[in-house]
């Protein structure tokens, strides 16, 4: 069993946290194909020489939720961070080996929900392939948090996150603010199996693939919030 304290004093100091040997092999197979095993035609799948992703992962394939929540997993959860919190978006990421895909340094400051309603302090409305996202009030992303679950070796080299430390208690800000040189930056490697807990406000980036290395990543968000009349969380499970 991981030293618990030790991670949520990471998480709450630095804004993530990373524990391995979570998922065995056997286990990191299953998920593997059953991914494998899908029909890829669907719309919400994205496909290019540089990345794959399935939005909507949970609900697009809903037998693989019990592979990916294990004992072990639902035992970290519970004990980081209570019984209250619920998924509400989920991603898989594919970074081929060929990939020159790359992500700036950003903060993950919108949610998924099902319509577009106004509502005060919900903003910056978006509607990409039928899912509407909205950056909430600051609270809420201050409460939610992310789970990486890694099904690949990832290191600088395919594509690892890398991560200021700490930038996530520093509320919402712009990134030409932030002196990136000068700050407390990490490179996350994690082992297949292993997982990453991050904060939304964190924040962080990913460079090009530089060593032919595929980088499968599970992407899942939770929250806590009841979100207002009218809006509801468009993943909640």
């Amino acid at each position: 069993m991981p030293d618990l304290l030790k991670h949520s004093k990471n998480i709450l100091d630095d804004g993530f946290t990373i524990i391995e040997d979570i998922y065995t092999d056997a286990e990191l197979a299953a998920i593997s194909g059953k991914i494998n095993s899908v029909d890829t035609a669907n719309p919400t799948f994205r496909k290019s020489t540089d990345l794959f992703a399935i939005r909507q992962f949970l609900k697009e394939i809903p037998e693989i939720g019990q592979l990916i929540f294990t004992d072990s997993l639902k035992t970290i959860i519970n004990s980081l961070f209570g019984a209250d919190y619920f998924v509400v978006k989920s991603i898989y990421f594919d970074k081929p080996e060929q990939s020159n895909w790359f992500v700036a340094y950003h903060q993950d400051l919108t949610i998924s929900v099902d319509k577009k309603v106004e509502l005060a302090g919900y903003t910056s409305w978006t509607n990409k392939h039928n899912q509407f996202a909205v950056q909430p009030p600051v609270n809420i992303l201050e409460d939610n948090f992310t789970i990486r679950i890694h099904l690949d070796d990832t290191d600088e080299n395919n594509g690892a996150l890398k991560v200021i430390h700490g930038s996530h208690l520093q509320g919402i800000r712009r990134v030409e603010d932030v002196d990136f040189p000068n700050e407390d930056e990490q490179i996350c490697k994690v082992n297949a199996g292993g997982i990453m807990i991050m904060k939304p406000l964190l924040f962080h980036a990913s460079n090009r693939t530089t060593n032919n290395k595929r980088r499968r990543v599970i992407h899942i968000e939770f929250s806590k919030a009841e979100l207002p009349k009218g809006i509801q969380w468009s993943e909640r499970d």
